[in-house]
């Protein structure tokens, strides 16, 4: 028994001493897997917070990005603000796209125009205006019926006529790069072309080109106001143009350079004659110089106008060329707070065709001494307009023109001088809306001394937009 317990005590004494043996293998075991373990959380957690720094720093980016986003859209909305009327609550926009898709990025479309209705009563003292005269619609000096010279001798009646011929749609776009260079294009039609009916139903008209030009900077070219004329100093009148007797007044194609107050242009040439069904040209264009002032007081401005004047017609042998020109001064002068002055004064030899629609032709042609024999030019206007409120105004103009003919060339029948006088008032019930009437008296004289006049009453009405 004594060995029996004996054995049973030596295996707890065993057991005892394999703990101790095995304990610190296994402690220090536990011990360096723990050092890696705690290695590799320290690790880890310096790669958390490497991605919390980056995630921070890529927040602070997007942070300060939405904020130059939202600083953008509040400078664009305010610059919209400032050049688009307000909608009304609930109310979207019509245009959400470019109206221009195929021009550079900020560029500036513009449509504009008038609708114009006339209604003009006239009645001539020496003949009669035929039916289909352009000088029915609009105030022609040439036109005038004199005694042998396109009129009958005869008094006419009253000849009412009516149309909305005049009313005009413009279009325009304007682009400024990056560098400051300018550029745009305008297009403006009207509806006085040809008839394309007739007065009994349809009253239909072809539209007819007024301007189309592009401008570069200090450039311009294509059709638009001769550089010769001055619109800035044509007194407002019912009648399509007003001092039709003594005003320069042409639409053209050329080539134009500008620098403040001065411009010099190009301009298509062409020379009218006395008595021929056609005009002719030469090689050289019109050369137009300008300069003007303007100011608190008005405006002023001269220009010069010097031009070739040919005739080369294979079928009559007549070759002839002479070189012609001519000065012209005007402008508005504001003489008080209601009132302004409009004035022209124009001379030369060979640019008849540039005053009043061409009442008559640039040259007459010698054929005896196959030569050109400019036609002299004295032409003016002066007109007055008062305002007696910011509704209602009243304009009072006189124009005249007057021609030196050599009647051994041109024959007795051509005119010699035209002159007329108007007073008009305008009413504007409402910005955009103006309703005229305007009282006219024009009188022809022709190289024999005799004369024709003209009498008319016009109403207009008119919107732009």
């Amino acid at each position: 028994m004594s060995n029996r317990m004996s054995r049973m005590a030596r295996k707890p004494l065993a057991a005892a001493l394999f703990v101790a043996l095995v304990a610190p293998g296994m402690a220090f075991a536990q011990s360096a897997k723990e050092q890696a373990l705690e290695a590799r959380v320290a690790q880890l957690e310096q790669q958390v917070q490497l991605l919390l720094s980056a995630q921070q720093q890529q927040q602070g980016v997007i942070a300060q990005t939405r904020t130059e986003v939202q600083q953008t859209r509040a400078e664009q909305a305010a610059m919209a603000a400032r050049t688009t009327p307000a909608l009304p609550a609930g109310k979207q926009p019509i245009q959400v796209t470019s109206i221009t898709p195929g021009a550079a990025p900020g560029t500036t479309f513009k449509f504009g125009g008038f609708i114009k209705a006339d209604f003009l009563a006239t009645r001539t003292g020496d003949g009669q205006l035929a039916d289909d005269a352009t000088g029915r619609s609009l105030y022609l000096p040439g036109q005038t019926p004199v005694a042998g010279a396109g009129g009958s001798g005869k008094r006419s009646g009253v000849d009412t006529n009516a149309h909305a011929k005049f009313s005009r749609i413009n279009f325009g776009v304007d682009h400024v790069a990056d560098n400051g260079d300018k550029a745009g294009a305008v297009v403006e039609m009207d509806f006085f072309g040809n008839a394309l009916g007739n007065q009994t139903a349809t009253n239909t008209y072809g539209a007819t080109l007024r301007h189309a030009y592009m401008y570069w900077n200090n450039w311009l070219a294509g059709q638009t106001w001769s550089n010769f004329l001055d619109a800035a100093s044509i007194p407002e009148a019912v009648d399509f143009v007003g001092p039709t007797d003594g005003v320069v007044f042409v639409r053209q194609a050329q080539i134009r350079y500008t620098n403040g107050g001065f411009s010099v242009a190009l301009e298509n040439p062409e020379t009218t004659l006395i008595g021929a069904s056609n005009s002719d040209r030469g090689a050289l264009p019109d050369l137009t110089a300008r300069y003007g002032w303007k100011g608190d007081w008005g405006t002023f401005g001269v220009a010069g106008l010097v031009r070739q004047l040919k005739v080369d017609n294979q079928a009559t042998g007549a070759d002839a060329s002479k070189i012609a020109g001519g000065l012209t001064l005007g402008g508005k002068w504001v003489v008080g707070d209601s009132d302004s002055l409009h004035y022209q004064l124009t001379g030369g030899q060979g640019i008849a065709r540039y005053i009043g629609l061409g009442i008559t032709a640039d040259s007459a042609y010698d054929a005896l001494r196959d030569q050109l024999d400019p036609t002299g030019v004295m032409a003016g206007y002066v007109g007055w307009r008062h305002a007696f409120s910011p509704k209602l105004r009243t304009n009072l103009i006189y124009a005249r023109s007057d021609y030196d003919n050599d009647a051994g060339i041109t024959g007795p029948l051509v005119t010699r001088s035209v002159q007329s006088i108007r007073g008009n008032v305008f009413y504007t019930p409402m910005p955009k809306v103006d309703v005229g009437a305007e009282l006219m008296y024009g009188v022809r004289e022709i190289e024999n001394g005799k004369k024709g006049d003209i009498s008319r009453l016009q109403f207009t009405t008119k919107y732009s937009f």
